[in-house]
């Protein structure tokens, strides 16, 4: 199989300042435990105080761009996989180049004259919070997609993966890579991921649903009764059976739903059928930092999918990146993986 340039993704670059902070921080700037939010004025003060107050890390992320460098350290395949996002022209965009060619992804910025885009990483107990201020990555533009030089790595892919997070920076950007996914029967897949994009659904047209495999993620806050968890569990094999039912534009990949819930099965829907797997344990004392494990489930779960394994290795690849990755602070991994 020729693996070159298998696997496009399209994101919001965003270099993560990450810091274990204290729940007096949280309350401050209104922050909730297991949320992705985008900035808003009053959070904008906090990117400071994060690198005053605490100790922090500077990681090259974003989620889409996450998945993607998950899936090359995965595949061990130099430029199997590709990405595109909108950078700032400083050091903090000279840095995120230089992680991803290191990390042996082929990216191919746009580079904007706004700031580098950043992510406050909120980490309590274990658990993270995500504010993110895209500054540069919000303005991506399709003009970049459609030069020639960028739309051959469209050309070239056969797989792409693009997060729901896209939705609100280039939706025509993604309309042409998925359009051209239907055209030449390829496969396209995204993720719901956050329920700000699911509360802002009504700007999007049921058009945006075309060839796509689609990821979404839902934790559990707190302890609940058994009576409570197994309505609940009902309810999401309705939901992600619901998800993989609805019309598509191509008929030629079957849509698969895939919903992730921390430390509970894996809810997988396809062909009118909902199947649960099992993630691999982790005791408590062993996990350092949640941020990045769902990016990881989906770049494992890639790396498997682009060469044409079943759905169960997919998952099985998925539970195993997610589970190195939330062992260790950020989104990191060690030099190779240990999958088989």
């Amino acid at each position: 199989m020729e693996f070159e340039g298998i696997l496009l993704g399209m994101g919001n670059p965003l270099l993560d300042i990450s810091a274990v902070v204290d729940q007096e921080f949280l309350d401050k700037y209104d922050l909730k435990m297991n949320n992705a939010i985008l900035a808003e004025e009053k959070h904008l003060p906090m990117y400071e105080e994060l690198a005053s107050k605490y100790k922090v890390e500077y990681i090259a992320g974003g989620a889409t761009q996450n998945s993607i460098r998950v899936a090359q350290w995965m595949l061990q395949k130099p430029g199997a996989t590709g990405y595109m996002g909108s950078i700032g022209k400083d050091k903090f965009g000279e840095e995120m180049k230089k992680n991803a060619r290191e990390a042996g992804v082929n990216v191919h910025y746009y580079e904007d004259d706004s700031p580098t885009g950043t992510c406050g990483v909120c980490v309590l107990g274990g658990e993270r919070s995500l504010v993110a201020n895209l500054s540069a990555a919000n303005c991506y533009k399709p003009d970049h997609l459609k030069k020639p030089e960028n739309w051959a790595l469209v050309e070239k892919a056969k797989y792409y993966y693009i997060a729901g997070f896209f939705l609100t920076v280039s939706p025509e950007s993604i309309m042409l890579v998925a359009e051209h996914a239907i055209a030449k029967n390829k496969v396209f897949c995204t993720n719901l991921s956050a329920p700000f994009i699911l509360s802002s659904s009504r700007m999007y047209k049921t058009k945006y649903y075309s060839t796509w495999t689609m990821f979404s993620g839902m934790k559990q806050k707190q302890e609940l009764s058994p009576k409570f968890m197994a309505g609940r569990q009902r309810m999401l094999q309705k939901i992600a059976l619901k998800i993989s039912q609805l019309p598509k534009a191509s008929g030629t990949h079957k849509r698969v739903t895939v919903i992730t819930q921390g430390a509970d099965p894996v809810v997988v829907a396809e062909d009118g059928k909902v199947k649960l797997l099992s993630v691999i344990p982790l005791p408590k004392e062993k996990l350092v930092d949640t941020n990045g494990a769902g990016d990881a489930f989906v770049g494992g779960f890639l790396s498997q999918l682009v060469q044409e394994r079943s759905i169960e290795d997919c998952v099985r690849a998925g539970c195993y990146a997610a589970n190195v990755i939330i062992q260790r602070p950020g989104c990191t991994y060690p030099e190779k993986p240990e999958f088989k």
